[in-house]
């Protein structure tokens, strides 16, 4: 297939790019900026220059493409106060890709995220799915954003193979700079890795290039409107990733009480406070996905969390 990706220059995308490649897919990348290109091209993909705000751009490379998947979302505002921009930038995406793709049983496969999804039990893929503001609106902008995955479900039914892959929210591996990350600069300057009351809150996780692998499936396999999750670890908790952490940094762990939570962790204290397990069993079930690179606490164990100082 001749895919169109965007943000095929990022975390996920870069792995993305050259799954898709390695199966023996054309790639078109999507990019914004010189050294986006420039990674895109050494990847061995096309490159299409422009941003999330370029419609007619996108318009035209979906209706260019076999399929089309996304993973661009402007992180840069969403984190520094307009998440509302960010979400509302990536609705007007996915209606211009649905658009473009409407008719034609093309694919088109966008990610989401699995974080609160059914706080305190095991969600699983049906949850989430019965009707608009049936999820939780956890963060700020939230519910646009689960607004945007029924959107593109909602495609379906315009003939549109369209697919959604829920990322857990530590997508893992060397290089990764986010959740974990994060928690390891936070430890190394309060001097002590910590976790919130018991510690028993639950985390789920997935290896990056095992999401990468899920993204390509769900291109060339996924039934029209799936939802799948990109899920390995269902549930480690923050108290045993604490100690994980704390062993490396020679540190001590400690309990941090709830109402103490935001002036240690800083905004980390929200997602950190969910207890939020989930399955992928329907997905493996479906797609045949078998996750098959390190766990997140093996993949701590490996020590690239802590070769130098996060921040």
């Amino acid at each position: 297939m001749r895919v169109f990706v965007t943000g095929g220059s990022g975390w996920i995308g870069s792995a993305v790019v050259p799954e898709l490649i390695g199966a023996g897919h054309q790639v078109v990348g999507l990019a914004r900026s010189d050294s986006s290109a420039d990674a895109l091209t050494a990847a061995g993909a096309e490159v299409v220059r422009g941003t999330l705000d370029d419609l007619d751009t996108l318009r035209d490379a979906a209706a260019g493409s076999d399929g089309v998947i996304h993973l661009a979302f402007k992180h840069d505002i969403a984190f520094t106060g307009d998440f509302h921009g960010a979400a509302d930038a990536d609705r007007l995406a996915i209606e211009t890709f649905g658009e473009a793709l409407a008719g034609s049983d093309r694919p088109f496969v966008i990610a989401s995220g699995t974080l609160g999804l059914a706080p305190g039990r095991l969600a699983t893929e049906r949850d989430g799915q019965e009707t608009e503001g049936s999820e939780p609106s956890l963060f700020p902008g939230a519910e646009i954003r689960h607004a945007n995955s029924w959107k593109t479900i909602a495609f379906a039914d315009r003939g549109v193979r369209s697919s959604v892959v829920r990322l857990s929210p530590t997508v893992h591996g060397d290089g990764d700079t986010g959740f974990m990350a994060m928690l390891v600069a936070t430890a190394r300057n309060k001097g002590a890795a910590g976790y919130i009351g018991d510690g028993a809150n639950r985390w789920n996780a997935v290896h990056r290039l095992d999401a990468a692998n899920l993204f390509r499936l769900a291109l060339e396999q996924a039934p029209a409107g799936s939802t799948l999750h990109a899920v390995a670890d269902e549930g480690v908790t923050l108290r045993t990733v604490a100690e994980a952490i704390g062993r490396h940094l020679g540190l001590p762990t400690a309990s941090v009480a709830p109402a103490d939570a935001p002036a240690h962790f800083g905004w980390l204290a929200g997602p950190l406070s969910i207890d939020s397990p989930v399955s992928s069993a329907l997905t493996r079930e479906l797609l045949g996905w078998q996750p098959l690179h390190p766990g997140l606490l093996e993949d701590l164990d490996k020590g690239h969390y802590f070769t130098a100082p996060t921040g």
